[in-house]
């Protein structure tokens, strides 16, 4: 039997709307997709009827399906001849484990394709009317991963280089920083960042419950707890911030069926200039 093909396909943030058009092609013609928890169900739901669609989502409480689990999934169904579609949310290779998997299929002689996607850590601040980059905000961009504890000694993450970057002008977007907000914005204030610095936090970005934060990075703790956010959110740090202020009132008003803006919870005290 031949072999089949295995494609790492980025789902973007949510809406069905932000697949590319060759993500929406994959999804029709697999015989299988293998599917993370954080991708929508509108996205899950668009596979005909014929493809085999299995959960193998992990979740911050505990994972349901392990990565070496995975692995062994996607090798096996695809030597049995199957053309598998690995969707995950945002894009495969952002935070995503996409190059440990193509890895894996790589060492095991299976055919593979990356297909981008769109990735949260862009479109979440740019859908709430924040640009992670501005001619006059904003030169650089750094993401990272707000999973990782900032006062663990062996951290891969510099938070005194983070911090600067900030200070500089820079914009930091972090990922999956909900649980360990408190820890980071502590992390960013011993590194010198102005309490003072505008910060903004986009949950569920492009879905019909989207919702967006702002604040500062001295009340944005408290101010995402008054509210209630949940994962999954991104948080950006940043001058950009101030951008939505200005920008605000006419976003997604050209014309589209539903506001993607979401309901809104700015703090007063973030600088609009």
């Amino acid at each position: 039997m031949p072999v089949g093909t295995v494609s790492l396909v980025g789902a973007g943030p949510g809406d069905p709307e932000l697949l590319t058009v060759k993500a929406r092609r994959l999804l029709d013609e697999a015989d299988v997709v293998l599917y993370d928890s954080l991708v929508s169900e509108a996205i899950r739901d668009l596979p005909p009827a014929s493809v085999e669609c299995i959960d193998v989502g992990k979740r911050g409480d505990g994972e349901r399906t392990t990565q070496a689990e995975i692995n062994d999934l996607l090798v096996r169904r695809a030597t049995a001849g199957d053309d598998v579609v690995r969707l995950k949310s945002g894009d495969p290779c952002v935070f995503g484990r996409g190059g440990e998997e193509a890895e894996e299929l790589a060492a095991a002689g299976i055919p593979l394709e990356i297909v981008p996607g769109v990735t949260s850590a862009v479109a979440g601040p740019g859908l709430a009317g924040v640009p992670p980059t501005h001619r006059e905000h904003a030169s650089s961009l750094t993401v990272v991963t707000g999973h990782e504890d900032p006062t663990k000694a062996d951290s891969a993450l510099d938070w005194d280089a983070l911090g600067r970057s900030v200070t500089a002008g820079g914009t930091l977007v972090i990922l999956m920083g909900v649980g360990r907000l408190p820890d980071n914005v502590a992390a960013l204030e011993a590194a010198g960042v102005d309490p003072e610095t505008p910060v903004a936090m986009v949950e569920r970005a492009s879905r019909e419950d989207e919702f967006t934060v702002t604040g500062t990075l001295e009340t944005i703790t408290e101010r995402a707890r008054e509210v209630g956010i949940d994962p999954p959110a991104v948080t950006v740090v940043g001058d950009v911030v101030s951008v939505r202020d200005r920008v605000s009132e006419y976003l997604n008003a050209a014309g589209t069926a539903r506001s993607t803006g979401g309901p809104v919870a700015d703090d007063p005290a973030v600088p609009t200039e």
